[in-house]
Parts: C-alpha cells; structure tokens; sequence
C-alpha cells in the first residue's frame, strides 16, 4: 500500500516540483537590469498609460509617488513564481528602484508577461510603503485595483482607497486580477 502511494501519488508531485523548479530556475534573469534600463522601460509604461487612458495625464498629476514595473514575468507549471523590477517615481524623478516576487499554487502552466503601475494617492501611504521592510499588498496596504467604463474619464473617478493599482499586458488594461500576496522590496541599482 505504501508503496502504490509513493509511486502514485509522491513521485508525480517531486517530478512536477522539479520541472516548476527548473523553469524558474532558467527563467530568472541571469544579469539584472541597470537603473537606466528600468527607468527606460519605465517611460515607456507611463507614456503607453497616458495615452491609452481617458483622464491618465491629469490623474498622475494627483499622485503622490507613482511605483512602475515595466514587465512583471509570471511562470508556472501547478507551482508558479512572478517577478520583476521597477521605479518608484515622485514629481517625475526616480527615488529608488523595487523589485516585486510573488508564487502560486494550483492549476497553471506557461508564462505571461505584464506591467504594473500603482499610483499613491495620499501622502501616509507612499510614506507607509517607502519605510517598509518588504511592503506586502493585502497585509501592509490595500490596493484598488481601478476598473472602468471605456469613454470614461479618469481623474473624474473618486477612487477611495490610499492606493490604486492597474495592471497591462500587451493587450492593454486588464481586469479581475488581484495584486493580494504581491512583495514589493528596496533594491540597490
């Protein structure tokens, strides 16, 4: 009986932990981004952000620190793992550099690729975050994520959390995500 359990149940779980292993394994970056590489990809995200939302512009303007991440990698095959880095942005000027890390578990496979910008609407929270040691969204600070209507104006949406979220992929803004369980951490570039 024990052994029928190994062999049906154990080793198929150590196999699929393995090769979950081996992707992201291979699939961290071997040589991490420098700051101008981030920032680069960072005016890229904002620019895209500004023009393909209504309102976007005068939105950030309302911002108290803008936190991008241009490309956030998320892998898996059942057990999953994202990461990726970014700027935190105050007044237009880089302040410090994030990386953010996350895993998963449950039915996935493959890769995808998105951006995050999580815009600071009030002065406490940016402050919250930029003081934290490992700041986790859902238990540090909550997150809204903005959902809209198209046509819709953004700076006229009264969004009452500290904190508003929006996540891209290269089909544009993307809906029913969570940000929940997401790490955000002070890195040196």
């Amino acid at each position: 009986m024990r052994a029928q359990f190994f062999s049906q149940i154990c080793l198929p779980a150590l196999y699929m932990a393995t090769i979950a292993y081996c992707i992201f394994a291979t699939a961290t970056p071997i040589e991490a981004a420098s700051a101008e590489q981030i920032n680069i990809e960072v005016d890229a995200v904002l620019d895209d952000f500004i023009k393909e939302i209504k309102g976007g512009k005068r939105f950030l303007q309302r911002a108290q620190g803008v936190l991008v991440f241009p490309s956030v990698i998320k892998a898996g095959f059942f057990l999953g793992g994202e990461y990726g880095e970014g700027a935190l942005r105050i007044n237009n000027k880089t302040v410090e550099y994030y990386n953010t890390a996350g895993a998963s578990v449950g039915l996935q496979m493959g890769a995808q690729s998105k951006s995050i910008v999580l815009v600071f609407l009030k002065k406490q929270a940016l402050k919250n975050f930029r003081n934290s040691d490992g700041w986790e969204a859902g238990v540090d600070g909550s997150v809204a994520l903005v959902k809209w209507g198209v046509g819709e104006d953004l700076s006229t949406t009264d969004i009452q959390e500290p904190i508003a979220g929006f996540v891209f992929n290269n089909q544009g803004l993307m809906f029913n995500l969570t940000l929940e369980g997401a790490k955000f951490t002070k890195i040196v570039r």
